[in-house]
């Protein structure tokens, strides 16, 4: 008998061909999706030390709409979204992010990314889906306006550990769809399930990666990242936090990450700076400042001048009534505030103007082989300008050899850290090393 998810794919009638972000366009028939590109692709992406994202763009009333279109109008409108989404994709995603766009067992679309864990903020994948996703029902309803489509979105990443990546392709695939979809009794749920209980057992743990003074190569600060329960899916921090958004948990994991640190700083006895890192929407939770009031009173030798909160995205803080009033009342408590990310894309740059942070972190993409380009170097020349003129220190992220190191210095640039320097590790080992 056949697996249901390939049943399922055979029987698409609509949609026919796949298209990969390649020079000249190439499509190929569903019997090879499967097997060749994608798997090989995916593999690929792999072996290079990336994560890949399943991301669902569903049409919940696609067998609605010939009723409304007529056939031929159908027809046109199915060449149009194709042809919306690849310009639209191309337009808002790096080309060497793209694995494949096509019709993976879906009312619609589905987009492979390739995705840097280093240099993805959690929820990087959820912005670009939503981008994506207004622009294109923007550009069809002016083609197309008596075209009612009805969106819906998901994504999953896909799990390395699995024996096929073929099976592991179709499950992120079926999870992705869950979801987009909400389903009643579904994977939905059962991923509902498993994060409200690693909320409810507070079932994570943190490692800690230094941050070094280049000047003096000493340890200043340690930036605590948070992994899921040992030996499971959830493990890994991108599938954690991708799923805690999506099941609306994201608030209460991050604030188990604050619990969690204050806890390793007080039985290690810690006393160097902590970076936290928190998204806009927790930092702007109406809950937050007295929730955090609340941990910290439990532990009332430890001092928030100790802990720098670090802004995990930019873009996402614009319209958010609380977000600023909150960052105001945390300085006040004794919290420094970093932007992560600078040089990423004009919203961080936006950000310093109008959180003006005691901290800039710069990102990897400026760092990656600045030694052989003379542009980047001219880049973090204009980024420490910056940052002179906010009144804030420079960490450098993502730093992966001596010769990077050695740009960073001559720079006088104040901090840094990357696999140049160490490996993320637990607190109680590093300041052993320290």
């Amino acid at each position: 008998m056949a697996h249901p998810y390939i049943k399922k794919f055979t029987n698409l009638r609509k949609w026919l061909k796949i298209l990969l972000p390649i020079d000249k366009l190439k499509f190929y028939p569903p019997q090879f999706i499967i097997r060749d590109p994608i798997t090989k692709a995916v593999r690929k992406a792999f072996d290079g030390g990336y994560e890949v994202a399943v991301v669902v763009f569903n049409i919940k009333n696609l067998r609605e709409l010939p009723e409304q279109l007529g056939d031929q109008g159908y027809t046109h409108f199915i060449h149009l979204l194709k042809k919306t989404f690849k310009v639209v994709i191309e337009e808002e995603v790096k080309a060497e992010e793209v694995i494949a766009l096509h019709d993976y067992s879906s009312d619609g679309l589905t987009l492979f990314l390739k995705v840097n864990h280093d240099s993805h903020s959690v929820t990087d994948i959820d912005k670009k889906m939503k981008k994506i996703l207004r622009q294109t029902e923007k550009r069809l309803h002016e083609q197309i306006p008596f075209a009612k489509p009805n969106f819906e979105t998901g994504y999953m990443f896909i799990e390395k550990r699995h024996y096929s990546i073929q099976e592991a392709i179709l499950k992120a695939n079926q999870h992705a769809l869950s979801m987009a979809e909400k389903k009643v009794q579904s994977e939905y749920n059962d991923m509902l399930y498993l994060v409200s209980k690693i909320v409810a057992q507070k079932d994570i743990y943190l490692l800690a990666q230094p941050i070094i003074d280049i000047a003096t190569g000493e340890v200043r600060a340690w930036e605590m990242l948070t992994r899921g329960p040992k030996g499971s899916t959830l493990e890994n921090p991108l599938q954690l936090f991708s799923i805690a958004r999506q099941t609306g948990m994201l608030y209460d994991l991050e604030l188990i990450v604050f619990e969690k640190t204050i806890n390793q700083i007080q039985s290690t006895g810690c006393t160097q700076d902590i970076f936290i890192n928190f998204t806009p929407i927790t930092l702007g939770h109406e809950r937050f400042i007295r929730d955090i009031r609340k941990l910290l009173s439990k532990n009332k030798n430890i001092s928030p001048r100790q802990i720098t909160l670090e802004i995990t995205e930019r873009d996402a803080i614009e319209g958010m009534e609380n977000f600023l009033y909150n960052i105001k009342v945390l300085r006040m408590l004794g919290f420094r505030v970093a932007v992560d990310d600078t040089g990423a894309g004009y919203a961080s740059l936006h950000s310093i103007s109008e959180i003006m942070p005691d901290i800039i972190k710069i990102d990897r993409s400026v760092i990656q082989d600045i030694d052989k380009n003379a542009v980047k170097e001219s880049m973090l020349k204009g980024l420490l300008i910056i940052a002179k003129e906010a009144g804030s220190l420079v960490v450098a992220e993502g730093i992966e050899n001596k010769e990077e190191a050695l740009v960073l210095s001559r720079n006088k640039v104040d901090l840094a850290q990357g696999y140049y320097y160490a490996r993320p590790d637990y607190l109680e080992k590093g300041l052993k090393l320290s």
